[in-house]
């Protein structure tokens, strides 16, 4: 039994540093492709991923957070279009449609929303964007946790891409940690997906946002 511990020990440390290790180089990775709302270079085009909704089906406040800052790019003239990227894997429950509505009642114009209804992972939203809807860059809001994965994701899906931290709201403290601790494995996943398993999330036919 001794033994058994000593090994499961070993190996519990082995995959926390390892784990830790992947997120510490994806952080360091991307620092440089991180701006501001102000000084974040011009694209065509901002990816706005899903973060959930609220029992009212309307943008939870951490996807509110994303979408204003996404509002606050296409106001300042950063962008020109916003792609609204999420989960629509069920009739009741509709991310993208969700986005557009609220963007919508922000003076958002209908014609420079672009809907992705099958970005169901921040892999999907990134891979889509690409060969789906044809960018090149894209301008990524997100909070900072989340941040240097979706980054990451995005370049590796073959997108020149720069990152906007959001400002957020005020979170329910253990959701908050929860979603740091995380984050930590999802990265671990994301060097998975992108060095080994490579899944091809739902296609479709091109649909290019700039024809």
């Amino acid at each position: 039994m001794k033994t058994f511990l000593r090994v499961f020990l070993i190996f519990g440390c082995l995959a926390f540093f390892i784990t830790g290790g992947l997120r510490l180089a994806m952080i360091f990775g991307t620092k440089n492709q991180i701006f501001t709302l102000e000084n974040v270079p011009a694209k065509r085009v901002v990816l706005v991923p899903g973060a959930g909704l609220n029992a009212r089906g309307e943008p939870s406040a951490a996807l509110q957070d994303r979408l204003d800052a996404a509002i606050a790019l296409y106001e300042s003239g950063k962008v020109e279009k916003l792609l609204l990227t999420g989960d629509n894997s069920s009739i009741h429950y509709n991310e993208p449609g969700a986005m557009q509505a609220y963007a919508l009642s922000q003076g958002i114009p209908e014609a420079d929303l672009v809907l992705d209804y099958a970005g169901r992972r921040t892999y999907d939203s990134c891979y889509r964007a690409k060969y789906i809807f044809g960018l090149e860059e894209v301008i990524v809001v997100t909070q900072a946790y989340h941040l240097p994965r979706t980054i990451f994701l995005c370049k590796n899906s073959g997108l020149e891409t720069v990152g906007v931290p959001v400002e957020q709201s005020q979170y329910i403290r253990a959701r908050y940690l929860f979603w740091n601790l995380r984050e930590v494995f999802a990265s671990a996943a994301a060097w998975t997906d992108i060095l080994i398993r490579k899944p091809l999330p739902i296609l479709g036919d091109p649909e290019p946002i700039f024809p």
